[in-house]
Order: structure tokens, then sequence, then C-alpha cells
């Protein structure tokens, strides 16, 4: 397991306000005596510290795929699957399937499939819970359209959510991607939003807990 880099100058800070605060909690214990509300407080800094750090974890993780198959591209909890009409790009109707990242899932995004990035768009917009029917439409985004070899696309689009208040994204038009590359980050609990052609092969069910990389979320047909 490695630390994101996104995480860098967000844990050095949170590790530097820690410390002061458990040197002052020393000191109090020093000038009080009270044991237990020393314990309390070095406790609740050691909790802190192991939330921050856990969040920008990266797992060591080997994506095994065949070329049509579809990966999460991240971990969650699968909260929609249905047939949609997606409106910023394919302008047509597509199979959804969104995955609800909580803060103490890992939050680097993957590619869900390889090939060619043919359209990249970040949104500002509001920070609506990501659970909510408008998130998808009126929340702070990134949409990625990636063209896999057949010809047919896949669109990902990353969400912020109430917490999440930034999104990373590292991928351009024209480059190409292979299934479980990283593609980019989001900050403090989230969505991602996957339109698949109709005809796609859905392997999850509303309610799976997936992993990015290793669950196999559909097929390309």
């Amino acid at each position: 397991m490695t630390l994101h880099r996104e995480g860098y100058l967000i844990m050095a800070t949170g590790l530097i306000l820690l410390t002061g605060i458990q040197i002052g909690n020393y000191f109090l214990y020093t000038a009080t005596g009270w044991l237990w509300l020393f314990l309390v407080l070095t406790l609740g800094a050691l909790v802190m510290a192991y939330l921050i750090i856990q969040f920008f974890r990266v797992p060591a993780r080997t994506c095994v795929y065949s070329e049509n198959d579809i990966f999460c591209p991240a971990d969650g909890k699968v909260v929609v699957i249905e047939e949609v009409e997606e409106g910023e790009y394919f302008k047509d109707k597509r199979i959804q399937i969104s995955v609800f990242m909580s803060p103490m899932n890992v939050h680097a995004n993957y590619t869900p499939i390889s090939g060619l990035v043919k359209y990249v768009k970040y949104h500002p917009g509001l920070f609506l819970v990501a659970w909510h029917p408008k998130s998808s439409t009126d929340n702070e985004r990134s949409t990625v359209v990636v063209e896999h070899v057949s010809g047919k696309e896949v669109l990902f689009r990353q969400i912020a959510g109430a917490v999440a208040r930034r999104i990373c994204y590292y991928v351009q038009p024209g480059q190409k991607v292979k299934t479980g590359d990283e593609f980019g980050f989001i900050k403090f609990g989230s969505r991602i939003d996957i339109f698949l052609p109709l005809d796609s092969q859905i392997n999850v069910k509303i309610g799976d807990v997936v992993k990015a990389k290793l669950t196999k979320i559909g097929e390309l047909k």
C-alpha cells in the first residue's frame, strides 16, 4: 500500500496540527494532573491521524482483464443501475451504473476500459449529497469518454458530494489508456457514474460492494 500524492499536503498539515494539539495536551496534563483528559485527547488525536492517512491510501492491486471487460473505476457501493438519457455527450439512452464512495473508501479512480480518450470536460457546480438525483447534473463534476477498439464508447463521470470539495483528473483527449490506469482522485466522499451502451452485459446489482480494478461490472457486446 502507498499514499496518494493528492494527500501529501493535507496529511502533513493535519499531522502538524495534531502534534501541536498533543503538545498542548501534555502541558495541560502536567498542569492539572487530569490523566483521563490526557488519554481521551490522545486517543482522539490518534484516531484523527488514522482517518486522514487511511483516506489517501492506495492499495496494491493488479487488474486482470479481457479486451471487452468493464471494470469498476472506484471502491464503494452500487446505488443505481438504470436506463437513462445521457444529455451531455451521447444525448441518447444509456445504462447508468452509479457507485457511491463513503469517506472510508479508497478514493483513487481508475479507467474502466481500455481505449482512446475522446472527451474530457470539467463542470463547476453545487455540492449536493452524492446520492441526490440531481447530483449527476448539478454538482461539481468531470466527464471522461473513452472509445474502445470496437468503436463503442464508455462515459464515466466523477461527481463531488456534500463533503467532497475537489475533483482531480489527469487524462486529456487523444490519450490512450488501459483498463485499471489511474485517471483521477476525489477528496472526501463522492460518487462515480458510468454510462454504458444499452446492449452491454451487466455483472453487478444494486447494493453490491465493489472495488476499483478488481470488480468486473460489465462487458461490451
